[in-house]
């Protein structure tokens, strides 16, 4: 049987915003075929790979994808036409070279990656399994990974920031079940906290429209207002804070920093970065936070040296933003010791080889792993398998409504019940 690939085709869709993002369909000789949607960020990190959009004003306000489209119809099948799909590494290093931007400013992160990740799906229809089993496979070289968990959910429950209504700095208010739940247990703790926070908004008249990624965009006045709520949720249900449930935050730092400090609604006057991480610490204490993510600015490498040597030891000092998926930002902050765990995103850094070479680095040096989702998602549920696949910590896909990010949770049922069939664990 032919693993070459015969053609690869793509095409523009949208995403869940409603914008348009890219999809690509990968065709091996043999008929064999792997298809999938690449997301888009809302909240983009200066240093992530470069996405390619049209710019055209009279077309999707400039956000189409028929540039990105073009290059995969052409320059990219033209090269790839007839390669190996089962050497990923080699059909990554082949666009890379033909990019050759440090960026991927040329081609476009968004069409690199579709055509990465269909060339894995591709392989893995073609070898006939799971694509986290296949996925696993390409890890492993790297850094031996056994498939023995489901990873634990971190659920978005309230928006903010860009993703919300605009009047909560903080990005993310996230609700995680403890790890010794089983994934379908762990699901179903956030999900019925969810909906006790759901009757708690309309008992105080209180908006529960959902921002981009599923949770709620309350009309609240500060900060701590929206903290308050999820303990209150907590309260309602049989589950025991702190034991049985975590609270994170998407901080999200850079996007309210400015020359003056950090400037958010429950402080006057901004904060001096000193200012800042007293003001954390205080949320910390009173909330037991075990997420805490994007805490500071992007560039403030010594602001998070010193935020993870206080608090390193107690919580998950999670980069995003800081890091972007990106291997020299990750072996930096390894040495500099500048957090604990990292968000993973492979439209961050633009192929599938990179982003394992990066969860590989991670995990060598104890760094937590949390694959991670984007804004502007689809139905496509090839981050869920990912993030079996290198057997991550945490995942990130959102609030348990709609249906993109729905899709990824369903999808972990879905192993879970493949892996696990016979465990009561």
């Amino acid at each position: 049987m032919s693993t070459k690939i015969y053609t690869i085709i793509a095409r523009e869709i949208l995403d869940s915003r409603g914008n348009p993002t890219i999809e690509t369909m990968v065709i091996l000789e043999s008929g064999y075929r792997g298809i999938v949607a690449v997301p888009a960020g809302t909240s983009l990190g200066k240093y992530e790979a470069k996405e390619l959009r049209d710019g055209d004003g009279a077309r999707y306000y400039g956000m189409g994808v028929l540039k990105a489209v073009n290059m995969v119809n052409t320059t990219i099948v033209s090269k790839l036409r007839g390669m190996d799909v089962l050497d990923q590494q080699s059909i990554d290093q082949a666009m890379l070279a033909l990019d050759g931007t440090l960026d991927k400013s040329k081609l476009g992160a968004n069409s690199i990656l579709s055509v990465s990740l269909a060339v894995a799906a591709a392989s893995a229809a073609a070898a006939r399994v799971p694509l986290y089993r296949y996925l696993n496979t390409l890890l492993n070289p790297l850094v031996p990974t056994e498939l023995v968990k489901i990873p634990t959910p971190t659920v978005n429950v309230i928006n903010g920031g860009k993703h919300g209504a605009g009047n909560l700095d903080f990005q993310e208010f996230q609700v995680i079940p403890a790890s010794n739940h089983r994934y379908s247990d762990a699901l179903r703790l956030a999900v019925e906290v969810y909906q006790k926070l759901k009757g708690i908004l309309q008992y105080r008249n209180t908006s529960t429209a959902v921002g981009y990624e599923g949770g709620f965009a309350p009309n609240l006045y500060t900060n701590l207002d929206a903290m308050e709520l999820l303990q209150e949720a907590v309260r309602a249900t049989p589950y025991r804070f702190g034991v049985d449930v975590f609270f994170g935050l998407d901080v999200a730092a850079s996007h309210f920093k400015t020359d003056r400090g950090y400037q958010i609604r429950d402080k006057e006057a901004p904060m001096s970065p000193k200012d800042f991480v007293a003001y954390l610490a205080d949320l910390h204490k009173k909330y037991r936070l075990l997420i805490l993510e994007d805490a500071l600015d992007e560039d403030d490498w010594a602001g998070w040296t010193d935020l993870t040597a206080k608090f390193g030891h107690e919580l998950m000092i999670v980069g995003d933003d800081l890091l972007a998926t990106n291997p020299k930002r990750l072996e930096k902050a390894i040495h500099d010791k500048a957090c604990t765990a990292i968000l993973l995103k492979p439209n961050q850094v633009g192929t599938l080889t990179e982003f394992l070479q990066v969860v590989a680095m991670a995990k060598k040096n104890n760094i937590q792993t949390i694959v991670s989702h984007r804004s502007g998602e689809t139905n496509d549920s090839f981050i869920a398998d990912l993030g079996v696949a290198v057997q991550a910590d945490y995942v990130k896909f959102g609030g348990p409504t709609r249906g993109e990010r729905v899709a990824k949770y369903n999808r972990l049922l879905q192993i879970e019940a493949e892996l696990f069939a016979n465990s009561k664990s």
